[in-house]
């Protein structure tokens, strides 16, 4: 295991020791992994010393180049994709098998921005006058700083750093402080690659506030990326106004999967179980209701019990193991309120419904679920489905979009006009049709309403640390 995950050091240009941690613990045993850093200002203002004067040079390296970094780290990112997944196994709990997956998704961004970055075009445009010609180039924003979440601990920081490393943009990262090895680990990678000291800094931090905060009031801070809660993120909002830094949020969602009644029942089935107990429920695009249709119901809920009950609960470093533990006892005892609100106020549990010890939650599927109840408004982020009877496509929908939250949607249908119908009306920035799991690195991801702003991934992902700049040329 690489030396940042046994001792308590953080990356700015360089590596750097110190006496302030904070210890990280195994949500599957409890038991310490180790120590990491715990920066503060002092860290974070130093940090945005050395992004300043890396942009200063980074900028100026040209695209080819940039493009051949990212390779070399992508190929690095691969070859140690086991080492990876067995590290998020042990600090979120993530089944290793997912946590391999993620590791191959988070070389893919590298990947596909190690091209992007070759086409950064400008574009030469008619003038009105034959005697001036006029450009239009894109050059980087300056640095950015982003946020990444404990749940893709990997996959979230390389879909932020590599656009913006493509682009000629520094990033300081600072990650979750369930999960700070992986990205550490990531960013020793980068050096390995031959990444410039200063390009990808990491503050590792049990009290983020405080490296945030010096972020957000820097005006050499140009871009912020978060991933988390619509709570937080609207705070950062309001700080962001105040140096007016471009924005990236993709913040809460409470995605519906709309199950008609022409549906294929088990490849449904089989789609819905992927989407909702992915990671043990905790993603921000997991399903958190599932709306079926009468003629289909009680046959719905029989096979989808049937294949709850079949997915295993165990270790995550074990291979077999498809649930792993909660993340912390803040969400184990959210998952708790949840199923517990519900059947007090007369939910039926079909299978699970009652913590297995330590952080253990086994995958539940409810029925008899009614629009009063908090699992129908807010994120669980756990292994729960509650499922609900529709009867019309309308209502469906109408169903579907009650709620301040637009992140994820998904339906299954054989129907092809529907399909195009409930997709156009949902009122979401991803929508999957007959698709559990339609991320790709190479797709624009991001949400509406209140589950956020700007877009991230493919093409759309590089523009958010771009701005395009105009320039006249008066020909005498």
């Amino acid at each position: 295991m690489s030396a940042t995950v046994t001792s308590p050091r953080y990356l700015t240009d360089d590596w750097h020791d110190t006496e302030q941690t904070f210890e990280v613990v195994s949500p599957a045993t409890g038991a310490a992994l180790g120590s990491a850093a715990d920066c503060g200002e002092t860290e974070a203002k130093a940090a945005v010393d050395i992004a300043w004067s890396a942009f200063e040079h980074w900028r100026e390296v040209s695209a080819f180049e940039r493009s051949a970094t990212l390779r070399r780290w992508h190929g690095l990112i691969m070859a140690n994709q086991d080492e990876l997944g067995r590290l998020m196994a042990r600090e979120m709990g993530k089944p290793i098998r997912e946590g391999r997956g993620e590791a191959a998704y988070a070389a893919g961004f590298v990947e596909w921005y190690a091209d992007e970055a070759k086409r950064v075009y400008g574009t030469w445009f008619p003038s009105h006058l034959p005697g001036k010609r006029l450009l239009a180039i894109k050059q980087p924003v300056g640095p950015a700083f982003a946020i990444t979440p404990w749940n893709f601990p990997a996959a979230m920081l390389t879909r932020k750093a590599a656009p913006a490393l493509a682009a000629g943009c520094p990033m300081i990262v600072k990650p979750a402080k369930q999960t700070p090895f992986t990205a550490l680990r990531l960013a020793e990678l980068w050096l390995e690659a031959g990444g410039p000291p200063g390009t990808l800094q990491v503050l590792t931090s049990f009290k983020p506030a405080s490296v945030t905060g010096v972020m957000m009031a820097d005006p050499r801070i140009r871009k912020l990326s978060f991933t988390g809660s619509t709570e937080v993120g609207k705070m950062l909002y309001r700080q962001a106004a105040d140096t007016v830094k471009r924005l990236s949020l993709e913040l809460g969602g409470h995605a519906p999967y709309l199950v008609f009644d022409d549906a294929d029942l088990d490849r449904a089935v089989a789609q819905v179980v992927a989407c909702k107990f992915r990671n043990a429920g905790q993603t921000c695009v997991c399903t958190n209701r599932v709306y079926v249709q009468d003629g289909i119901f009680e046959a719905f809920v029989e096979r989808f019990a049937a294949a709850v009950e079949a997915l295993e609960v165990g270790d995550p470093l074990d291979d077999g193991t498809d649930i792993g533990p909660l993340v912390d006892g803040a969400g184990l005892a959210k998952v708790m309120e949840h199923v517990d609100e519900a059947v007090a106020k007369g939910a039926t549990v079909v299978t699970g419904g009652r913590a297995s010890g330590g952080l253990f939650y086994p995958p539940t599927v409810l029925t008899d679920v009614t629009n009063d109840m908090a699992i129908m408004h807010e994120e669980t982020f756990g292994p729960v489905a509650p499922l609900v009877r529709f009867g019309t496509e309308a209502e469906a929908i109408e169903q579907a979009n009650d709620t301040p939250y637009g992140l994820a949607a998904y339906l299954y249908t054989r129907d092809l006009a529907r399909a195009i119908r409930v997709s156009e009306a949902l009122e979401y920035g991803l929508v999957g049709v007959n698709d559990g799991v339609p991320a790709a690195p190479y797709a624009p991801f991001g949400g509406v309403k209140e589950s956020g702003i700007g877009r991230e991934g493919g093409p759309w992902g590089i523009e958010e640390y771009l701005e395009v700049k105009y320039v006249s040329f008066k020909l005498d």
